[in-house]
């Protein structure tokens, strides 16, 4: 069975919804750690209720983004992480990592990409940049994290209808429950490519 860690920066219900997958049996996976950069994330709460070792640290504590890499790193290596998954983390991963975790790390994000994507783009922003557009649809998408925000591999989607009466709150409750069955789906189908890790 793989081992994934998580990196939450917020109330973590995108983690919640993978703890609840594995604890289901709809994903077959061990959650072996959650990684937060923000020290009052509730996140931290819901690993301290199932038993999932935790690790805050952020970018800032660091003189170098190669320390912060090593340190980062170094803690997957004692979790012994097969798969890394971004559920509402708000730092960019360094080259580092992404390279030592090549086609390994997924990242959820709450709109259709390529559509709303990259730098400045996250949370309301993209609730917010949706409603001003008029657009009929919207949703979330499951990719590949490289090197460049949100440009990685797609590899999961899920849409949702954009009414009349949508406010950009409405709409991101809207996506994110897309998102908590999204996540979980796509990891369970993505990890049977990693077998050759």
């Amino acid at each position: 069975m793989k081992n994934i860690v998580v990196f939450a920066s917020g109330s973590g219900s995108n983690f919640q919804s993978i703890i609840n997958a594995v604890s289901n049996g709809k994903l077959t996976a061990n959650i072996v750690g959650l990684i937060t950069n923000n020290k009052s994330a509730f996140a931290l709460e819901r690993a301290q209720k199932h038993g999932i070792p935790t690790f805050i640290i952020s970018p800032d504590q660091f003189n170098s983004e190669s320390e912060y890499s090593k340190t980062v790193l170094s803690k997957l290596e004692e979790w012994n992480a097969d798969l890394l998954i971004l559920a509402g983390y708000l730092k960019k991963i360094p080259v580092e990592i992404i390279q030592s975790f090549d086609n390994r790390i997924l990242n959820i994000h709450p709109s259709l990409l390529p559509k709303y994507g990259g730098k400045g783009f996250y949370g309301s922003k993209v609730h917010e940049a949706v409603i001003r557009n008029k657009d009929s649809q919207s949703g979330c998408t499951v990719h590949v994290v490289t090197a460049e925000y949100d440009e990685g591999p797609v590899i999961g989607q899920s849409t949702v209808q954009v009414t009349d009466s949508d406010t950009a709150t409405s709409l991101a409750e809207k996506v994110l429950e897309r998102e908590h069955i999204l996540l979980p789906e796509t990891i369970q189908k993505y990890l049977t490519t990693l077998k050759n890790y």
